[in-house]
């Protein structure tokens, strides 16, 4: 297979779908072969000219001190723009760079199963500049068909909950743990019988009469019929130690890849906030300044012009103190993820909002008079820029939202990385205050309840459950509950969403939500974070005016005083021995799209909202 083939495109995906669906580490299905995101030693950026790092020092400095490493930039994936006529150019080449696999085939028209390398078996062709997806594998020497038929992946890998992936080991598996007795590496037929009846995959060896069906990997019997994990890492090519047993699952199969990634909004630092950011801009040559003599020397730069509204002591001192954070290896990794709402719940509740920017503008739209008792503040947020980093990923288990180091993370690269993948998204936005004194009443109110009691050991009997392969004397099941506040405004918010997108001329999926709740704090935005122009289109903004926002808040307490799925759904509490995190809450009445939520559609009961339920009182009566 030439070279140049192996740097042509294959495919083409946004760059949202490298944060959330399929980046570093994960496999992407093709029209004809799936493909392995590499780790980021592969990602080449020489070849992309006048490529700029998205700047945000906020969460620059937070990936950093989840990582413990010294990263530096947040990187857009590499991408030049093709021109119309010419598909074999330099923007061919450039790309996040993949490897076939899993790296089995098999053919279509024989089923003979045989690994990548063995390059007698298979041939690639990718040789339609204008359609790269139609890149695909074919058997060479197929004894059924004189055309060459196409060869697929095989369907089955291991991985495991250390984030390993790996080949499934067909020729081990099929003679039970040993060796062919007529060859070393005898040829292999896979035989798909299809049914209703879970995997019916018969792998023979056409050297001896040894085949299995690859039920026998699966559940609970698999445990004994699959070897220890090998510890790989195929996106890095590097294998570790692992004392865990791999389980065998399909391609394409949900739990294979889950991201973890960090986001924040680009709002204007203020303060001491502001020096940090300033700093952690800067950082490139900071690095250098060791003491306060080499900080005298560079502070007439003119690069360093920004920084002499403060004095040279407090720069020093913040740059010690970035350097703590930023040293690789410096400290434990802490066990929350780092705060990056605070600062975006300061400049919302800013009395004068901040100057307006090119990627942030605020404007005060006035609480509506039917709202007063409820609503204390309502911001129209003109303009947003969010920046998402990609900090790593897990399998089999989708990494905690509160506790990043209880689902072990799979690195993106070999060492501790200096830059991480990174995507910005522009839109416009909602931001609402609910009042302090109605929600802290209706809280105490609550805290006793028996609905609130249901909701809290569910929680503690879904954390025990979801890891319970992972319990040990420091587990504390009640770790991360968000309380009956959190509840409240999440259900207000998803409420708001389905009205919302009722009437702005957005689909619901093109919305997004933050909540800020704390004991100091409750406030809802709804916002577009969509990466192209449907998020800018005035649309959501327009309705914090006070005559529409007094309607669809109208609206979306009528809506959910019923359900389709009533009685059932208003009844709905999660009772022993159910492990679910919601109440009154279901697809039809609050339920939305996965990107949508910032929870996974848990933590949710229209019942703390609105009276749905006699014995229980509702925030809006």
């Amino acid at each position: 297979m030439a070279e140049a083939q192996h740097r042509r495109k294959v495919g083409t995906v946004r760059p949202s779908h490298l944060m959330f669906t399929g980046g570093v580490g994960a496999l992407i299905d093709l029209p004809n072969f799936p493909v392995l995101v590499r780790g980021l030693d592969d990602w080449r950026y020489d070849t992309v000219p006048d490529w700029e790092p998205l700047t945000e020092p906020r969460l620059l400095a937070a990936v950093g001190k989840l990582l413990a490493a010294p990263v530096r930039q947040l990187r857009p994936p590499p991408w030049l723009a093709e021109t119309p006529d010419d598909f074999t150019g330099q923007a061919s080449r450039i790309g996040v760079p993949v490897m076939p696999f899993p790296q089995w085939l098999r053919c279509t028209a024989c089923n003979r199963l045989a690994p990548l390398d063995s390059s007698s078996t298979w041939g690639f062709v990718n040789d339609k500049p204008r359609r790269p997806e139609e890149a695909k594998f074919f058997h060479q020497d197929c004894p059924r068909r004189k055309r060459q038929p196409l060869a697929v992946a095989a369907r089955f890998v291991l991985a495991c909950v250390n984030g390993h992936l790996d080949d499934f080991p067909y020729r081990e598996f099929v003679h039970r743990g040993g060796a062919c007795p007529e060859a070393s590496h005898p040829a292999l037929l896979m035989d798909d019988y299809g049914g209703n009846r879970g995997a019916n995959v018969v792998i023979r060896c056409t050297r001896c009469p040894a085949k299995r069906n690859i039920s026998q990997a699966m559940g609970r019997r698999g445990e004994e019929s699959l070897p220890m994990c090998r510890g790989r890492h195929p996106h890095l090519a590097t294998f570790e130690k692992c004392d865990r047993k791999p389980i065998a699952i399909v391609v394409g199969a949900s739990n294979t890849w889950f991201a973890q990634t960090l986001s924040t909004l680009a709002v204007p630092p203020t303060g001491a906030s502001e020096l940090q950011a300033k700093v952690a801009q800067l950082w490139e040559q900071l690095q250098n300044v060791t003491s306060r003599q080499i900080l005298n020397a560079f502070w007439a730069l003119p690069q360093f012009q920004v920084l002499h509204k403060w004095g040279k002591d407090d720069v020093f001192d913040a740059i010690e103190q970035h350097a703590k954070v930023a040293e690789a290896g410096g400290g434990d990794q802490q066990k929350e993820y780092p705060d990056l709402l605070t600062p975006e719940w300061d400049i919302f509740t800013a009395t004068p909002p901040p100057e307006p920017t090119d990627d942030f503008a605020l404007r005060r739209a006035g609480v509506p008079g039917p709202l007063a008792g409820f609503v204390s503040d309502v911001v129209q947020a003109e303009r947003l820029r969010e920046v998402r980093a990609l900090t790593g990923f897990t399998r089999l288990d989708a990494p905690d939202p509160q506790d990043p180091d209880l689902v072990k993370r799979a690195p993106l690269a070999r060492d501790k990385p200096a830059w991480v993948p990174a995507s910005e998204v522009r839109g416009e936005g909602i931001f609402l205050r609910v009042g302090d004194s109605a929600l802290a009443a209706w809280e105490a109110q609550v805290a006793d309840s028996e609905v609130v009691s249901e909701h809290r050991d569910a929680f503690a009997r879904f954390r025990t459950n979801r890891y319970s392969e992972r319990i040990n004397a420091d587990f504390d099941a009640m770790y991360g509950w968000p309380g009956a506040r959190y509840i409240a405004l999440h259900t207000l918010s998803h409420l708001l969403i389905r009205t919302i997108a009722l009437e702005c001329g957005y689909s619901s999926a093109s919305l997004s939500e933050r909540i800020y709740s704390a004991p100091d704090r409750a406030g809802i935005l709804i916002y577009t974070a969509v990466p192209d122009a449907e998020g800018t289109l005035g649309g959501l903004v327009s309705l914090a005016e006070p005559e529409p926002l007094t309607r669809i808040m109208d609206r979306a307490r009528r809506d959910a005083l019923r359900c389709s799925s009533d009685p059932l759904c208003a009844e709905r509490l999660p009772s022993f021995p159910a492990d679910f995190l919601h109440g009154a809450a279901c697809h039809a009445c609050l339920f939305v799209s996965e990107t949508t939520c910032e929870r996974g559609n848990r933590f949710l009961d229209r019942r703390f909202i609105i009276p749905v339920d006699p014995t229980f009182p509702a925030l809006i009566p």
